[in-house]
């Protein structure tokens, strides 16, 4: 029965524990066994939240197919002693796989784990990251990275994916997608995908009637959305709706709905759907348009990318 040891260190983020270990869980209740073991330095770890976590100090003997995790933290915490790292060094030098959950990651690349290889990280610390340390690849704005058996994601729901991921490495897609059901979790999301959704990304502005703009946007997006129509919702001119979009979030009111647009056609593709169906449901005209603006690098259209020829083909 493979075994996930979760290393526990000081003000570890609770979610970033919660979250793969009930994947691992689930797994193992629809008939994929699992044992879960949660260790630390000390009996007991005070989580971030306020929770305080009881674990064991003595490590479990570990085989090739054990996963070792290490969630995430807050903070200036060190995130575990010599000895310990060296446990993370061992483990994946004798063919085990190694995971790192948001600010986990820093513990394996202080173990050596990350030097000549690909990893991700939460948005907000990937530059820290890639600070600290210079010999690894640090992939932006990516869910989760694996690069030889070193699995790193993006942190709180992100090492969800991760761990669904791991799943269906393990087991087929069949059985992370009976866990992500079971969790209740609406889709398994590619390792590719941005961390951040275009809901969220340009939404940090204090303009109200650029929220207003959002909001109609967002309710509307697989329809033909004018600027005459946007002016006349908001009371405002079309050069004005242009120039206080621009002007908050770095994009035209055309750029922000189809990054909407694309985000909502991955989500489709990716439970199943055709690219036909797929830039229909979202309001391409047809798969052409879809496939080329899903194939730009980044795949964000910028303010001067965009034309009504694209996304009305």
């Amino acid at each position: 029965m493979p075994r996930v040891v979760f290393l526990l260190v000081p003000r570890v983020h609770l979610l970033d524990v919660a979250g793969p270990a009930q994947v691992f869980s689930t797994a193992d209740d629809l008939g994929h066994p699992y044992t879960l073991t949660y260790v630390a330095e000390e009996p007991e770890v005070a989580t971030v939240q306020g929770l305080v976590l009881r674990t064991e100090t003595a490590w479990p003997s570990l085989a090739p197919d054990d996963l070792i995790v290490v969630p995430g933290w807050r903070g200036p915490t060190r995130p575990a002693s010599a000895g310990t790292l060296r446990r993370l060094r061992d483990h994946h030098a004798s063919g085990g796989t190694v995971a790192g959950v948001c600010a986990g990651a820093d513990a394996l690349g202080r173990a050596g784990l990350l030097d000549g290889r690909r990893c991700t990280t939460h948005h907000t610390v990937q530059d820290e990251l890639a600070r600290l340390h210079p010999r690894a690849e640090v992939v932006k704005d990516a869910l989760y990275v694996e690069d030889d058996r070193i699995v790193t994601s993006a942190g709180v729901a992100g090492g969800i994916d991760a761990a669904l991921h791991l799943v269906a490495a393990r087991h087929g897609p069949r059985a992370a997608g009976e866990a992500a059901r079971a969790m209740l979790v609406h889709m398994h999301r590619d390792g590719t995908a941005e961390q951040v959704s275009p809901l969220l990304r340009w939404r940090s502005h204090v303009d109200e009637t650029v929220h207003r703009l959002q909001d109609l946007i967002e309710t509307r997006f697989a329809e033909r959305l004018p600027l005459r129509l946007l002016a006349e919702a908001t009371g405002c001119s079309e050069r004005t709706v242009t120039r206080l979009f621009s002007r908050a979030t770095g994009l035209t009111p055309l750029a922000y709905q189809t990054a909407l647009r694309l985000e909502r056609a991955g989500h489709l593709l990716e439970r199943g759907a055709t690219a036909e169906t797929a830039a229909r449901a979202v309001g391409f005209e047809d798969a052409r348009a879809l496939r080329r603006l899903r194939a730009r690098p980044g795949r964000t259209m910028h303010s001067k990318e965009a034309s009504w020829t694209q996304a009305h083909p």
